[in-house]
């Protein structure tokens, strides 16, 4: 089974396993312009990702407030060529306080997604992109209009293919349903840390069920379905890879041990053993590289390679929820 599901009808390139999230391109959230470190800085990045066979380019709108976006668009003018060698996804859907007058909300009108996109096809500098991602669930979201505005968009060539971030199966099914256009990938945040993408099955008819906030049902859905599961926060801000946290559980140690043992018995990273837990699911996740790191995105290089046996899997999953099956 491949590692990566994305049915990409209208790319000559197969989606790598691996994607690299850009939301850290731009440095900070400031409005102020990029600078060309910034820029050396995310081609250093690519260059990176491209070096461990990675081709999937995962932005937002408001990534840095448009300048991930920006920085982004700089590379791929600066690199000829490479623009056609990668799939390009980002999201839309939320209003950052400051853009307007308003409060930060989440906004899924038809006139907002589509000026939308306009705006990142311009940051970008390109003419279409791959996947359009909508960020959040909008409690006003009107499905029909959503599914109006995405058929514009493919319709003008300005999107090829469609997906959601953070949704629940239902939401899902509820957008599809008004949609002519196929919602081919849900991204939500799964890693060793955040389990509750597995807690949601295992936890069935169990009293531990009603602390879990993962969507049940949302897992077995999208394998359904023949969406691609992404999962961003993959690395769990490297809780696992020699980053301390303040605060973090207790259980977090003694995984980070474990993990540790894995790595050096195949003689590889620790991250490589965190991505290869996620990538073991046989829903094929898609992990989410969120480092502009040269060296921590080199240091995912042999995840597509390296299996976990199951009695490893349920080791460090046992190890991360703190109690026995």
């Amino acid at each position: 089974m491949s590692k990566s599901q994305l049915p990409l009808h209208h790319h000559q390139i197969p989606a790598s396993p691996l994607v690299l999230g850009c939301m850290r391109f731009g440095g900070d959230w400031d409005g102020l312009p990029i600078t060309e470190d910034l820029v050396l800085e995310g081609h250093k990045a690519v260059e990176a990702a491209l070096e461990i066979g990675v081709n999937h380019y995962d932005l937002a709108d408001i990534y840095t407030r448009g300048k991930a976006e920006h920085v982004m668009g700089r590379v791929l003018t600066e690199r000829k060529g490479l623009r056609e060698q990668i799939i390009l996804q980002s999201k839309c859907g939320i209003r950052l306080v400051g853009d307007d007058e308003g409060p930060q909300r989440y906004d899924t009108s038809g006139t907002h997604i589509q000026a939308s996109v306009d705006g990142i096809l311009a940051r970008l500098g390109v003419e279409y992109l791959d996947i359009l991602l909508l960020h959040r669930p909008d409690p006003l979201a009107h499905p029909q209009e959503i599914g109006e505005a995405l058929a514009k968009l493919h319709q003008a060539g300005k999107v090829r293919h469609f997906g959601v971030s953070n949704m629940g199966s239902e939401q899902i099914r509820l957008l599809q349903l008004h949609s002519s256009v196929p919602l081919i990938v849900n991204q939500l945040e799964m890693s060793l840390d955040k389990i509750g993408f597995v807690e949601a099955g295992v936890t069935v008819n169990r009293p531990q069920a009603k602390d879990n906030v993962f969507p049940y049902g949302t897992m077995e859905y999208c394998q359904a379905e023949h969406i691609q599961l992404q999962a961003w926060g993959a690395l769990a801000q490297g809780r696992f890879t020699g980053r301390v946290v303040e605060g973090q559980r207790p259980e977090i140690e003694h995984t980070a041990q474990l993990v540790d043992r894995m790595a050096k018995e195949r003689g590889v990273t620790p991250e490589v053993i965190v991505l290869a837990w996620l990538m073991k699911h046989p829903a094929g996740i898609q992990p989410v590289i969120g480092s502009i790191r040269p060296e921590r995105i080199l240091a995912c290089r042999d995840a597509v390679n390296t299996e976990l046996t199951r009695y490893e899997w349920y080791e460090l999953y046992s190890a991360s929820c703190g109690r026995r099956m």
